[in-house]
């Protein structure tokens, strides 16, 4: 017994003398900080937003159809660029509010802002009416774009129709991983929100300046061939109810808007086809609608068995992988993911095990993507294979983007030679050859 109290004492004495040697800490003349959190933009700009939106909307497709003045849609582009890109610095924008209308579709649990649902609807609204004037001089994508668009050079049409399906590629793979909640690939991949910003992903930034060499030389890429939202516009704007129109009278077939446009949008004269060539015509679309159920099948197949790398964009999957090379001690760092995971004490079979579930459902959404893809270059052979006559010039409804360049070089239109942002239009070579 005594031996015990020795200890006892043993025990405390030292505990007595430690605490001596370290007071408490008074802290009752510290002044405790607090925190605080930056006062956001509040409600109002985005309504601001919303109503310069609107505005821009209704001045691009005046000057547009009405006006047909190149020079005011190249201010408005300005003003475009200015307010929506370094201002705002490029949010809320209408190409990336695509994911958020496709989470608020599938997750019910997803409230969505409804000036979001603004940006994303009210262009597709003036598109259907009016054309791609959102393209002409609002999106400050497009018109950081336009500005260095300087020395362009056509480029063949194959090519052109091949690229072009980059973008519905890209807007099916931003659907799908928006609609799971994984990624918001529009806004993770945005060439230009680095320089809106004035900083940011330095691969990004990169990628923004290749876009924007590009761009001196082939008209507008990203709108062309990576723009999701563009896709979708580009099939409001075939059905437009007005859209610009090259000669306001008669076109007389000069053929200087075809080689002024950069963006190769617009047609030339296509004549009625012979007996023979419409019965080759016939025979070659009866086979492309014959294999185009294969070609979505062998697409979808592919797309299926792709749900390891498509699942790679998942922050779960990511974790468990990183878990994984630390316990086998392959992996010579940790990451901030995986030591909060292990702090937390969660378990990790369980992480395993949900891992699990999801690539096999991301093994059906690659299935999706694939018959996707499958579908979008059926439709586009289906698409060429129809012969469709017209005897002048004319906007491709689809592709054009209302940015006025052409009417710089139309002999009968009433635009005068000139009007734009140059004191002078570039002389395109059949000009030459005419005059």
């Amino acid at each position: 017994m005594s031996g015990c109290l020795g200890i006892g004492l043993i025990l405390i004495v030292p505990s007595m003398a430690m605490a001596e040697l370290i007071p408490t800490p008074d802290f009752t003349s510290h002044a405790i900080p607090t925190t605080e959190v930056p006062p956001g933009d509040g409600a109002g700009w985005e309504y601001v937003d919303v109503a310069a939106l609107a505005i821009a909307l209704a001045l691009a497709s005046y000057f547009a159809l009405v006006a047909r003045s190149r020079k005011h849609l190249f201010a408005l582009s300005f003003a475009s660029l200015v307010w929506f890109g370094f201002v705002r610095q490029g949010c809320v924008c209408s190409i990336g509010a695509t994911q958020n209308v496709s989470l608020a579709l599938f997750d019910p649990a997803y409230v969505i802002p409804i000036t979001v649902v603004v940006f994303f609807l009210l262009p597709l609204l003036f598109t259907l009416f009016f054309g791609r004037t959102f393209c002409a001089a609002v999106c400050p994508l497009g018109a950081i774009q336009e500005f260095v668009s300087i020395k362009n050079v056509q480029i063949p049409r194959w090519v052109d129709h091949s690229l072009g399906l980059l973008a519905w590629i890209y807007l099916g793979a931003a659907v799908i991983f928006s609609a799971t909640g994984t990624a918001f690939l529009i806004c993770r991949y945005d060439p230009f929100v680095g320089f809106f910003r004035l900083g940011g992903n330095a691969n990004m930034m990169i990628a923004g300046g290749v876009l924007l060499l590009t761009g001196v030389f082939i008209g507008r890429p990203y709108c062309r061939f990576l723009c999701p939202y563009g896709a979708v516009l580009s099939v409001f704007s075939r059905f437009s109810r007005f859209h610009v129109r090259i000669p306001p009278t008669q076109c007389i077939t000069c053929g200087l808007c075809s080689e002024a446009c950069p963006y190769g949008a617009i047609e030339a004269p296509v004549a009625p086809a012979l007996p023979s060539e419409a019965s080759r015509g016939r025979s070659r679309l009866g086979w492309i609608l014959l294999a185009s159920p294969l070609i979505v099948a062998v697409f979808a197949a592919t797309g299926s068995m792709m749900r390891g790398p498509l699942s790679q964009m998942d922050p779960d999957v990511q974790l468990a992988q990183q878990l994984r090379m630390e316990t086998l001690g392959l992996a010579t760092t940790t990451t901030d993911a995986s030591d909060a995971f292990r702090n937390a004490r969660r378990d990790e079979r369980a992480l395993y095990e949900s891992v699990l579930v999801k690539q096999q459902q991301f093994g059906r959404l690659g299935w999706m993507l694939g018959a996707w893809i499958g579908v979008v270059i059926s439709v586009k052979l289906v698409s060429l294979a129809i012969r469709r006559p017209h005897s002048d010039y004319r906007a491709d409804t689809k592709n054009c983007v209302s940015c006025g360049r052409c009417f710089w070089y139309c002999p009968v239109g009433d635009a005068p030679v000139g009007k734009g942002v140059a004191s002078e239009p570039p002389v395109p070579s059949q000009l030459v050859q005419i005059t």
